[in-house]
């Protein structure tokens, strides 16, 4: 391990950053829905949105992030960031060829199928570097990568808005292709190997000595490989609250805007303006919490993230019944901290069970409970609401319509407050 913090470390962050800038604009692809919508309105279910610009992206980066994993490890995170701007930015471009020509394939197959590629290869392209890196601030390492992730959507959801009045949905994808390949390949070009492999063994843990040997599982005898990881019970509890958590926040992410219309009568501007501020507290999520959890704990970081997350969406309903606006905000906006900082914190929980030498691609895999999430959690608030706003008499209030969802999702939450506790070191679950 290294005793002193290499010189110039702090540029892989910088790096990671940029490379999840661009891919983190998929999170706001919701504002090409209705543009592309109005440009092909004769799309097929399966080519419409939101399926193209965002379930079935999000569904490929958790299936790409586990297929091409140990090819990341093998590679390196420079390569692979430089083939996920190459496939992200062909993918826009597809996506906008396919809009010009009104060919629903090639628009599924650029914004469905090579972004979601992209997403998923620079999502998990520096996590393994960044961990060997700062073996003695992982989670505030990863959190900075991952921040940009959060951040990619602020920025984008208003240079999306901007750019469609000014030259039309297709065009604008061709000129964020350009962007995004610039911006990510920059980053790609930041990102270095670390010099040395970290000394894996008691007191290894971290550069911070006794003081990270309280606060983290004890270091592995040895980094396991993706196999033998994929293979312990540790896996997949972190597997299960990973999806839980993801699960909570994409429901709500997912009907955030009507939500806010529905409980307490905002109009769609004002909704508009909310989901900006989702995005800036996910995004701070993501860096805060995974600091703090460099100091907490990861599993003490998770046992706050699902305790807190029950509690607040037990709360909601009742909030919404007393029209307490600003209280619902404070709730909304903490749960999408964590929400980031669920995302932030996993690869250092990983590193800290498993080793550094193979994260990448144990992450890789552990990402396919983000394509679970990305289908079970809209499909729980979505249609559970919709069947309670059916049901409603004409003139009814609609305040309750998600007081089932919400409820439901809070259940989960606590399955995965069971599944956080039972996670041990992976060296006392083998003795």
């Amino acid at each position: 391990m290294l005793s002193t913090p290499p010189p110039r470390r702090w540029t892989i962050p910088l790096g990671a950053v940029l490379v999840h800038l661009g891919i983190g604009s998929v999170y706001a692809w919701s504002t090409l829905n209705r543009p592309i919508a109005a440009a092909m309105p004769s799309l097929p279910w399966w080519a419409s949105p939101p399926y193209t610009t965002f379930t079935s992206a999000l569904v490929l980066l958790g299936l790409s992030a586990a297929t091409w994993g140990p090819w990341v490890e093998r590679r390196g995170a420079r390569i692979a960031a430089r083939l996920a701007a190459l496939c992200f930015a062909s993918g826009l471009a597809v996506g906008a060829v396919g809009l010009h020509w009104q060919q629903p394939l090639l628009l599924f197959l650029g914004l469905g199928i090579l972004c979601g590629m992209g997403c998923g290869i620079g999502y998990i392209a520096p996590v393994s570097t960044l961990v060997k890196w700062f073996p003695d601030r992982r989670g505030m390492a990863t959190g900075f990568a991952i921040m940009g992730f959060g951040g990619g959507a602020f920025v984008a959801g208003y240079a999306n808005a901007f750019l469609i009045e000014r030259v039309g949905v297709a065009n604008t994808l061709f000129i964020l292709g350009g962007v995004y390949l610039l911006v990510m390949l920059a980053g790609a070009q930041l990102l270095r190997p670390a010099p040395l492999p970290e000394t894996a063994g008691p007191g290894a843990a971290s550069v911070t000595g006794a003081f990270a040997a309280a606060t983290h599982p004890p270091a592995v005898a040895a980094s396991l490989t993706r196999r033998d990881a994929l293979r312990t019970p540790q896996f997949a509890l972190l597997w299960g609250m990973l999806c839980i958590n993801v699960t909570a926040g994409i429901g709500i992410l997912a009907q955030a805007s009507p939500m806010m219309q529905d409980l307490f009568g905002r109009t769609p501007a004002q909704a508009a303006a909310v989901v900006a501020m989702i995005s800036v507290f996910n995004a701070g999520g993501r860096l805060f919490w995974s600091t703090i959890s460099d100091r907490l704990g990861r599993r003490n970081t998770y046992l706050v993230f699902f305790g807190a997350q029950l509690g607040l969406f037990l709360i909601i309903p009742q909030l919404a019944r007393t029209g307490s606006w600003w209280p619902f905000l404070v709730c909304l906006l903490t749960v999408f901290t964590m929400y980031g900082g669920g995302f932030a914190t996993i690869p250092a929980f990983l590193a800290d069970l498993f080793g550094t030498a193979n994260v990448g691609a144990i992450h890789g895999a552990l990402l396919t409970a983000w394509s679970v999430a990305a289908v079970l959690g809209p499909v729980i608030i979505t249609e559970l609401s919709e069947r309670a706003r059916a049901a409603l008499a004409p003139g009814m209030s609609r305040v309750a319509i998600y007081d089932q969802p919400l409820q439901l999702l809070a259940a989960l939450l606590g399955v995965g407050l069971l599944l956080t506790l039972l996670v041990r070191p992976l060296r006392a679950s083998r003795s």
